[in-house]
């Protein structure tokens, strides 16, 4: 088993035999490494925490720590990092503040160096979390979101599957799928070149998207007569997992668009919004 000398590891971890562990990194607590997990020097993994395979953790990161919350009363509580997960340098992923509760990282994620997921956030498939960006305390992003460089995610706000949050965007409400939030917790546009990448999403249920983010946000009317107006008209998946979306019950509730602005501002900020974005 390939784990350096100057590795510290807990008596009660549970390493597989095909994880590498390098030197100087701490392994602190019931910790489980599944088969193939690299831990790169420095690293630092405590508490109940799981990281299944194939997982990269690199240099000074912190993956299952106490959570930075004053409730916390130091019960068991978990951290889950799904396979094939990266964590960049000085990532920060913390476990649950209630006791037997969880921060749930789903597959392939990838969190870039400075990114912080904070206690019982629970992240889908393929999210994306860039550098310096910041996910709060029992978040939900879905899978396929990307979080920009310094965006930051509100405690307890849900982000819609292939949405996109702009670098230095300020999300204090639900951002619905595919959609694009910008600015201070503002929906700019809809997530034209996500979708288009992921391969994921026919033509016409783009252009439903589209529809959506028309009927939406760039009406005077009240959100909520917006959007059973849009109900009447949605024939695909997308248009029925906006709505469910927003039915769903919200601490928060749904963000707002900018009210008055033309096609050509709208058109702008979205360019701006997605500029440079990789494939989802």
């Amino acid at each position: 088993m390939p784990i350096h000398a100057s590795a510290v590891i807990d008596s009660k971890a549970e390493i597989d035999g095909s994880a590498e562990i390098g030197p100087f990194v701490i392994i602190d607590g019931p910790v489980r490494i599944g088969p193939r997990v690299r831990i790169y020097p420095g690293a630092y993994v405590n508490g109940w925490t799981e990281i299944d395979e194939d997982c990269e953790i690199h240099p000074h990161a912190v993956v299952g720590h106490l959570p930075q919350d004053f409730h916390f009363q130091g019960e068991r509580s978990f951290c889950k990092v799904g396979a094939g997960t990266i964590v960049r340098e000085h990532a920060t992923i913390h476990r649950g503040t209630q006791p037997e509760s969880t921060t749930k990282l789903g597959k392939n994620c990838f969190l870039l160096a400075n990114a912080h997921v904070g206690h019982n956030c629970e992240l889908g498939d393929n999210v994306k979390v860039y550098n310096n960006a910041l996910v709060a305390g029992h978040a939900i992003v879905n899978d396929n979101v990307i979080i920009s460089a310094a965006g930051m995610v509100h405690q307890f706000c849900r982000i819609g599957e292939n949405a996109f949050v702009a670098a230095g965007a300020r999300i204090k409400q639900d951002l619905p799928p595919y959609m694009i939030g910008a600015f201070e917790s503002t929906c700019v546009s809809y997530n034209a070149i996500g979708l288009r990448r992921s391969g994921l999403f026919t033509p016409d249920e783009i252009s439903e998207v589209r529809r959506a983010f028309r009927a939406l946000y760039r009406t005077r009317l009240a959100f909520t007569t917006a959007v059973e107006l849009f109900r009447e008209s949605v024939t695909q998946r997308t248009g029925r997992r906006i709505l469910e979306f927003i039915a769903t019950p919200s601490r928060l509730g749904i963000i707002r668009g900018r009210r008055g602005a033309d096609d050509a501002e709208f058109a702008d900020d979205a360019q701006t919004s997605c500029e440079g974005a990789p494939a989802q």
